[in-house]
C-alpha cells in the first residue's frame, strides 16, 4: 500500500499542484493511510520492505514545502536536546555527591526552616518539599533524617501541613500534601523525635474529620473525595498511627481522640452488594479497611482496655465469620455470592482473614485473661478450628493464617482444662493432619517452619494435660507421628518434642505405642532416642572413642565448655555449669523418656545403642557426681579447706564417679567383647559354609564330567566288542566290562 501510495504521488504530484480541486480530498486519503502502520509478517520484511518505505518517506519530503528556516531552528532545537541529555545525565552521576555535600552543610534543616514562605500560591513550599525529597532519595537519607528531627524542624512540617490543607482541592496541592506526610512518617520512625509533643494531636484531629468520614469538609477550600490522592492521605495516617504507637505520650493522645473507635468502624463487614457506581467507591473502603487492620495489630496491644471497651473481638469474629461464608459461597456455591469489589477481589476474602487473624493473634499472645475468656465464650475456639479448612491451599498466606490459629489456640487452651476440652476431636484432627505433613518442607519456604512449629506448640498446649484428647491423640497414631517428626525434623525442634513426648508418657496408653513404632527402614523408638544421645554428645564436644564408649572415667559427662570454664568460680545464688548443661541440650530429657519407657528388654537396639545405653541409664548418677566435683574444685578455687568429714566425703563422692564409670566401661568392653567373638562365629559359620558349597560343587563338576566321558566311549566300544568276539562270548564280556566299570565309577563317587 505504501508502495502504491509512493507511486501515486510521483506521478500526480506535478498536477496537483495546479489543480486545487482534489488537494483536500487527497490529503484526508493521504492521512487515513498513513495511520496505518508498517505491518511486518516476516523477519524478512525489514529487509524487503525497508527501501520501500524509505522512499516513501523521502517522496513525502519532497512535496512538503517547508522554509530553510524552519530547518535550521529545528537542527538547532536538536541539538538542544542532545545538549540537555548530555548535561543530565552528567550531572546525575554527581547528584548523589551533591546530595551528601548539601546534607554536610545541613541542606535538609535549613530547607524545611524556610519552607514556609510568604508567598500565597505556595512555590517556595512546593521547591522546598521537591528538595528534601530528593535529599531524602539519595544515600543520606539517615543523615536528612537525623535533621528533621529537630524540634524547630517537626515545627514548621507542621505549619506546612496546615497550609497545604488550606489550599485548594488541586492535584499538585493533594500531592504536596502527602509529600510531608511522608516527611512526617520518616521522622515517627526515630523514637528521640519530639513528634508526638507538637505534632500528634493535630494529626490526630486530621484522622478524625478526614480518614474515616467520606467527603467531609476540612476547611472552606477543600473537601476529601475518593481520588488516589486522597486514598493515599488515608493510608498514610494508617500507617502514621503505626508508627506514633511506639510512643507512650502518643498511645495517651490516641486514648482521648477515640482512635480505637474510628479504627473498629472498619472492621464490620459489608452488608449487601452495592450498586456498580458506589463499587468503586467501597473497592477504596476494603482497601482502607486492610489497612486498618494491619493498623489494629500494633495499636490493639497497647491500646487493650479500649480494644475490649469497644468489642473489639466481638467485630473481628463477626468479620472473620464473613469471610468464612465467602468462601464456602464462593468456592461451593451453595449460597449467594457476596459482591465483587474490583480487579482481584477473589483473593481480598484472605487478606481480609488474615490481618483479623494477626490482630486476634496480636491480643491474645499478651496472656491477658479477660482478653482470652471472652474470646472463648464467644465461641473462638469452635469458630477457628472451622477456619482451619481453607488449608489445603499450598500458599505463605495460608500457613500464615494457619500458624496464627494454632498460637491463637495455644494461648486460650494452655491453662484452661475445660478449654481443652473445647478443642476437642476437631482440633485433634487439625493437629494430626499437619503432623502428617512432616518436615520435608522445613527449609523450602512459604511459611512450612512456623506452621510446623505452632503445630507443635499446640499439641503441647492444647492436648497434653486433658485425657480426653490425650486419648483422641493417641488413637488417631500422635505417638507414632511425634516420633517421625523426630526422627525427620532438624535439631532445632528435637528438644519441644521430646517434651511432648515427655509429658505423653503420663498417660499409660503411650508406652506401648512408642514402644511398637518403627520407621520405613525398621528403626525403633529407642534407637531414635540413643541416635540422638550420640549427636547431641558429638556436638557438645564429649569424649568418646570410636565406638561410643566412655575415654576418661573421672568426666564421663563432661562437655567442652565445661573443660574450658573449669577454672573459673560462679556467685552463690548462680547455677554451675554442671546444672545449666542439664538445661540447654537433650540429654536430660532422653533420659527421662527412655527411664519411663524401661531400660531392658528395649528392642531393635544395635551393639553401638547398647554401648550407649549403659551411658545413659547412669546419667544421673554421673550428673549427681558431677556437681560435687564442681563444689569440690570451687572450693579448691576459693581458698576453702573443707574439714576433715567433708573432705572424706567429697573424696568418696569422687571415687564413686570413678569407680561407677570404670563399671559402665567394663560393662561396654564386655557387649564389644561378645559382638566381636559373635562376629568371629558368624565370620566361621560362613567360611565353613563357603568350603563345604565348594567341595559340593567340586563333586559335582566331577560326576559331569566322568558321565561325559562315558557317554562318549561307550558306542565305540560296543561296535569294537561286537566285531571281535562271538555272539555269546561277546555278551557275557560286556556284563563283565559293565560290571568292571560300574565298580570303578562307584569308588570313584566314594573318593
Amino acid at each position: 500500500m505504501h508502495r502504491f501510495c509512493a507511486k501515486f504521488l510521483k506521478s500526480a504530484g506535478r498536477k496537483l499542484r495546479n489543480v486545487n480541486v482534489y488537494q483536500f480530498l487527497l490529503q484526508q486519503r493521504l492521512c487515513f493511510l498513513l495511520r496505518i502502520p508498517f505491518l511486518k509478517e516476516k523477519v524478512s520484511d525489514d529487509l524487503i520492505y525497508a527501501q520501500d518505505a524509505i522512499n516513501f518517506l523521502s517522496c513525502l519530503g519532497t512535496y512538503a514545502a517547508v522554509s530553510t528556516d524552519l530547518h535550521v531552528f529545528l537542527v538547532f532545537t536538536h541539538f538542544l536536546v542532545i545538549d540537555a541529555r548530555l548535561f543530565i545525565s552528567f550531572s546525575d552521576r554527581f547528584a548523589d555527591l551533591n546530595c551528601r555535600s548539601m546534607l554536610d552543610a545541613g541542606a535538609a534543616q535549613i530547607v524545611c526552616l524556610h519552607m514556609n514562605g510568604g508567598d500565597p500560591p505556595g512555590r517556595v513550599l512546593s521547591s522546598s518539599s521537591e528538595i528534601l525529597w530528593t535529599l531524602l532519595d539519595s544515600s543520606g537519607r539517615d543523615d536528612a533524617v537525623a535533621q528533621l528531627c529537630s524540634l524547630d524542624c517537626v515545627v514548621s512540617l507542621k505549619e506546612a501541613f496546615s497550609s497545604v490543607l488550606a489550599l485548594t482541592s488541586q492535584g499538585f496541592d493533594l500531592q504536596l500534601r502527602n509529600y510531608l506526610l511522608v516527611f512526617t512518617s520518616l521522622i515517627a520512625e526515630n523514637p528521640n523525635c519530639p513528634l508526638v509533643f507538637c505534632l500528634t494531636k493535630s494529626l490526630n484531629v486530621i484522622f478524625e474529620k478526614n480518614v474515616f468520614l467520606f467527603q467531609v469538609e476540612i476547611s472552606s477550600a477543600q473537601k476529601l473525595t475518593h481520588s488516589k490522592e486522597d486514598l493515599k492521605m488515608k493510608k498514610l495516617l494508617l500507617n502514621l498511627l503505626i508508627l506514633l504507637s511506639r510512643n507512650v505520650g502518643a498511645v495517651q493522645l490516641f486514648r482521648e481522640e477515640l482512635v480505637m473507635v474510628s479504627l473498629l468502624r472498619f472492621v464490620n463487614p459489608p452488608e449487601k452488594q452495592p450498586p456498580s457506581p458506589q463499587r468503586a467507591i467501597l473497592s477504596q473502603q476494603e482497601e482502607l479497611q486492610l489497612q486498618a487492620l494491619e493498623t489494629l495489630v500494633s495499636i490493639a496491644p497497647v491500646m487493650l482496655q479500649d480494644y475490649m471497651s469497644c468489642q473489639g473481638n466481638t467485630q473481628l469474629l463477626l468479620l472473620l465469620d464473613w469471610c468464612s461464608k465467602y468462601f464456602f459461597s464462593h468456592g461451593l456455591g451453595t449460597e449467594t455470592v457476596p459482591y465483587k469489589s474490583g480487579p482481584g477481589n477473589g483473593n481480598r476474602w484472605k487478606q481480609q482473614m488474615q490481618r483479623c487473624i494477626r490482630v486476634l493473634r496480636a491480643v491474645t499472645s499478651l496472656g491477658e485473661q479477660s482478653v482470652n475468656q471472652d474470646l472463648s465464650d464467644q465461641g473462638a475456639i469452635h469458630q477457628l478450628l472451622g477456619n482451619t479448612r481453607f488449608s489445603r491451599t499450598k500458599m505463605a498466606a495460608v500457613n500464615e493464617m494457619m500458624s496464627n490459629i494454632q498460637l491463637i489456640l495455644s494461648a486460650l487452651c494452655e491453662t484452661d482444662l475445660h478449654r481443652k476440652e473445647l478443642f476437642g476431636s476437631e482440633g485433634v484432627e487439625m493437629v494430626v493432619h499437619f503432623l502428617k505433613k512432616g518436615a520435608k518442607n522445613f527449609y523450602s519456604g512459604l511459611g512450612y517452619n512456623k506452621l510446623l512449629i505452632s503445630t507443635i506448640d499446640c499439641v503441647w498446649s492444647c492436648i497434653i494435660g486433658c485425657s480426653i484428647t490425650e486419648n483422641e491423640f493417641l488413637w488417631k497414631d500422635g505417638a507414632g507421628l511425634l516420633m517421625d517428626l523426630l526422627h525427620s525434623s532438624p535439631r532445632c525442634v528435637h528438644s519441644i518434642i521430646l517434651s511432648i513426648l515427655l509429658d505423653l508418657c503420663n498417660n499409660p496408653n503411650t508406652r506401648p505405642l512408642v514402644l511398637g513404632w518403627r520407621d520405613a527402614d525398621g528403626l525403633t523408638a529407642p534407637g531414635v532416642l540413643l541416635q540422638l544421645w550420640r549427636e547431641e554428645e558429638e556436638e557438645l564436644g564429649v569424649l568418646r572413642d570410636k565406638n561410643g564408649g566412655i575415654v576418661d572415667p573421672e568426666k564421663p559427662l563432661l562437655t567442652r565448655f565445661q573443660d574450658e570454664i573449669c577454672n573459673l568460680t560462679f556467685p552463690a545464688n548462680a547455677p554451675s555449669a554442671a546444672v545449666l548443661e542439664t538445661m540447654e541440650n537433650l540429654r536430660g530429657k532422653i533420659y527421662l523418656l527412655l527411664s519411663n519407657l524401661g531400660f531392658q528388654d528395649l528392642p531393635g537396639l544395635s551393639v553401638g545403642d547398647q554401648v550407649t545405653l549403659g551411658i545413659v541409664r547412669r546419667y544421673l548418677d554421673f550428673k549427681v557426681c558431677e556437681v560435687w566435683n564442681e563444689i569440690r574444685r570451687e572450693l579448691s578455687l576459693d581458698g576453702v579447706k573443707p574439714i576433715t568429714s567433708d573432705e572424706k566425703a567429697l573424696h568418696s563422692i569422687s571415687k564413686t564417679l570413678t569407680e561407677a564409670a570404670q563399671s559402665v566401661m567394663v560393662e561396654q568392653s564386655r557387649v564389644l567383647e561378645e559382638q566381636k567373638q559373635q562376629e568371629i562365629q558368624e565370620e566361621m559359620r560362613v567360611y565353613t559354609e563357603q568350603e563345604l558349597a565348594a567341595k559340593s560343587w567340586e563333586k559335582l563338576l566331577k560326576l559331569l564330567s566322568v558321565s561325559t566321558i562315558i557317554n562318549r566311549f561307550l558306542p565305540q566300544r560296543k561296535k569294537h566288542l561286537k566285531s571281535k568276539l562271538r555272539p555269546k562270548e561277546a555278551v557275557d564280556d560286556r556284563r563283565q566290562k559293565v560290571s568292571h566299570q560300574h565298580s570303578v565309577f562307584l569308588w570313584f563317587l566314594s573318593n
